[in-house]
């Protein structure tokens, strides 16, 4: 059986709408879900976190309305993670486990003993949906606690009917000559590695850092899938990061033929590509063009 999956992430709507970069995120998001509607026979909304850009409980109710609508119409889930810009409370109070039906009631199992940490499970149509939560509060890098990692060895022990797919904010892979993707991605990499390898997961789906990447870990492909508010313009030299505008997604296809498939959407804006900010990597001073 297939399955498809929109997937979004870092849509970093603020309790006043624009991110602290002055993008309108709320624009941005209706602008990718309006241009994602003739995308059929989506099982399931995924997003990967970041939900409010300051943490607030009404970014993240602006972000559950517009994404629930979009999930609504088409009568099928949407899971929420925690990213480095969220609050766990608020996140909790406006999204519960994370894990919401097309009705938007709380669906999700969560991991016990987590100490109020959003990992949590649900099944969608016999696929596993595995959240972790990677947050670290008051740090742009990501870690997974000995907890969740047993947590999720312990869901993975039994195979679900059409596999699993494990989303978390921070990716566990990166590029050496992008050094802040090795220092701001998930530190513990490894941990999450082992928990994976040899069992039903068939995509590791995260964000983080707005832009596409993929790779293998243990054999089990990883996908990082551009950002809603901004995207990450890797054509700067590799010590800055380059904020431009043009909201993404990916439809993540599992069980075809070619499984996984990832497709990146890129919304209709007619100032896509414009630059809303050029940071040195390390400091997030701002820079001067070269």
């Amino acid at each position: 059986m297939a399955h498809r999956i929109l997937h979004l992430s870092d849509t970093h709507v603020s309790r006043t709408g624009p991110d602290e970069d002055g993008v309108d995120a709320v624009s941005a998001l209706e602008r990718i879900l309006h241009d994602a509607r003739h995308v059929p026979d989506l099982d399931l909304v995924l997003v990967t976190g970041d939900i409010a850009d300051d943490g607030s409980y009404e970014g993240c109710v602006a972000v559950r309305e517009m994404v629930g609508a979009y999930a609504a119409e088409r009568g099928v889930p949407h899971v929420y993670t925690t990213g480095n810009h969220d609050d766990r409370a608020a996140f909790t109070r406006a999204l519960g486990s994370g894990h919401l039906d097309d009705g938007g009631r709380d669906v999700g199992r969560l991991a016990g003993g987590s100490a109020g940490k959003r990992a949590a499970v649900s099944d969608v149509g016999g696929l596993r949906v595995i959240t972790l939560d990677s947050l670290v509060p008051g740090s742009v890098h990501g870690e997974l606690d000995g907890g969740q990692v047993a947590w999720l060895r312990g869901q993975l022990a039994t195979p679900a009917p059409y596999g699993s797919v494990v989303a978390l904010h921070h990716p566990p892979l990166h590029v050496d000559w992008a050094p802040f993707m090795r220092n701001d991605g998930l530190r513990d990499r490894n941990l999450l590695a082992d928990a994976v390898a040899g069992t039903d997961v068939r995509a590791v789906l995260c964000g983080h850092f707005h832009l596409q990447l993929s790779g293998t870990m243990n054999g089990v492909p990883v996908w990082t899938t551009p950002g809603v508010v901004t995207r990450n313009d890797r054509t700067c030299p590799p010590d800055r990061i380059r904020g431009v505008l043009g909201a993404g997604a990916t439809v993540v296809d599992l069980g075809g033929p070619f499984s996984p498939v990832f497709l990146t959407l890129h919304a209709r804006d007619p100032r896509a590509g414009e630059q809303v900010y050029l940071v040195d990597a390390v400091s997030w001073d701002d820079v001067d063009e070269d």
